[in-house]
């Protein structure tokens, strides 16, 4: 009989930025796309803008990635969730004394940026967050059991 690995349960990851109008939102965005295997993401803001930057909603839809219906939220806007992973990049400290985990990105804001720079900060974004699924499927595995075998040692 062949048993199937076990996995352990999808991290919850929350992705921070100042604004929750660029950075978080298209890393939660490629997180959905990409990574609904390995965890089940969301985005938040330090201080939220009232509405998502016009160039991120552009930059993901090259990407397939349709925004136009997500706004920017607080992190208490998202209730007691219990947080695996914090992801923060939004250049202000973070408390680490959650006990959770805490990933620091350095992506500048690209809120002000030309279309072409800010395509390069999503492009770098993307790259991070595909990291982290690898790294959150690997964690996901675990060993095969294959059964006790006869006892026996042989040299």
């Amino acid at each position: 009989m062949i048993e199937k690995p076990m996995e352990k349960p999808k991290k919850r990851v929350l992705f921070v930025c100042l604004g929750n109008a660029c950075r978080s939102q298209m890393a939660e965005g490629f997180a959905r796309a990409y990574g609904s295997d390995a965890m089940i993401p969301a985005s938040a803001g330090v201080s939220p803008a009232t509405a998502l930057a016009p160039d991120t909603i552009r930059a993901m839809l090259e990407k397939n990635i349709d925004l136009r219906q997500h706004f920017p939220k607080s992190i208490r806007h998202l209730g007691r969730v219990q947080w695996d992973v914090v992801v923060n990049m939004s250049e202000t400290f973070v408390s680490e004394d959650t006990g959770l985990r805490l990933v620091e990105w350095e992506v500048p804001d690209p809120v002000w940026m030309e279309y072409e720079d800010h395509c390069k900060v999503r492009d770098v974004i993307e790259r991070n967050v595909m990291n982290l699924i690898l790294e959150l499927r690997q964690e996901r595995k675990m060993t095969q059991f294959k059964g006790q075998g006869s006892g026996r040692v042989e040299l």
